[in-house]
């Protein structure tokens, strides 16, 4: 049976996201998923950079 964790991404005032990309590797062709926390107002520009 699989377990999930639940990490609560909210510290003291700050509040927080976690963004995840699927970026395709130019060497391979295999894609990979980059995972980053940041706040809310930062995650579009991180999902429109390539």
């Amino acid at each position: 049976m699989a377990k999930k964790t639940v990490a609560s991404l909210q510290t003291s005032s700050k509040r927080l996201s976690k963004a995840i990309k699927m970026v395709k590797s130019p060497k391979s062709g295999a894609y990979t998923f980059v995972e980053a926390i940041m706040t809310p107002e930062e995650v579009d520009e991180f999902l429109r950079k390539k």
